[in-house]
């Protein structure tokens, strides 16, 4: 338990920028706090003394914001920063190395009994106030989007973003863990391309617009000439008739 512990700290300091020294992480951190007080509540869980685990994880959440059930799995290495309203429920199962931001949820969905909660793989960054809800995993160096609502698995080495979250396949190329910036949004290059799509119809129109005004006007009735007076033969009485077309 030692030996995690100690892998936590040092992931603190590999991935905070803001951490300067060990002893400021231990005493002053409140997610190394929290995922510290775990580990100590976890193994009150798994040798069958439950309530002093709940007991030991409620007051965790009282004084860090974090809320971590003892039964949940937790791998070496896991970085909470900021940490204030984070949630891990029961049966979530968290990989080694992973970094998770504030206002995260690792939640179920309905009252099933059994696993019910997310699997992160190794090296998984969930952004700030994303939404991790259902039994299913999230694969290894894989990325979370800040405000993203995960419904459903996420395959390996891939962002996920949006609500409800897509996929970005970022396939043989890891992932850098610190950047929740830089991500390729499929529901702005969806949006993108209709626009295109839109404008290109809307040239077609006036393109068939004008060729049928063209035509219109080669077809037009010219107006009617005024009438015409035409000479006829001579009548009995000596007078020529006049006929008026």
């Amino acid at each position: 338990m030692f030996d995690t512990m100690r892998a936590d700290l040092n992931a603190v300091l590999q991935r905070d920028p803001a951490a300067r020294n060990r002893m400021e992480v231990f005493f002053l951190y409140s997610g190394y706090k929290a995922v510290r007080k775990y580990r100590r509540a976890h193994w009150f869980h798994i040798h069958n003394m439950k309530f002093i685990a709940r007991w030991l994880s409620q007051r965790a959440r009282h004084k860090t914001g974090v809320e971590i059930h003892p039964g949940a799995t937790i791998g070496k290495g896991l970085v909470i920063d900021h940490g204030m309203g984070v949630v891990i429920g029961e049966t979530t199962i968290i990989g080694d190395n992973c970094l998770i931001y504030q206002n995260v949820t690792l939640g179920g969905t309905g009252k099933d009994q059994g696993k019910r909660h997310p699997t992160l793989g190794n090296n998984v960054m969930v952004g700030s106030g994303a939404k991790v809800l259902g039994p299913f995993k999230v694969g290894d160096n894989s990325r979370i989007a800040a405000g993203a609502v995960v419904l459903s698995e996420i395959p390996p080495n891939s962002t996920a973003v949006g609500v409800p979250a897509r996929v970005v396949r970022v396939n043989g190329v890891r992932p850098d863990l610190l950047d929740q910036i830089h991500y390729s949004d499929p529901v702005a290059q969806e949006l993108c391309r209709m626009h295109n799509e839109i404008q290109q119809l809307g040239l077609e129109v006036q393109y068939l617009k004008s060729e049928i005004n063209k035509n219109s006007d080669r077809h037009k009735i010219s107006p009617q000439s005024p009438a015409v007076t035409v000479p006829r033969g001579s009548g009995a009485n000596g007078k020529g008739k006049e006929d008026t077309k």
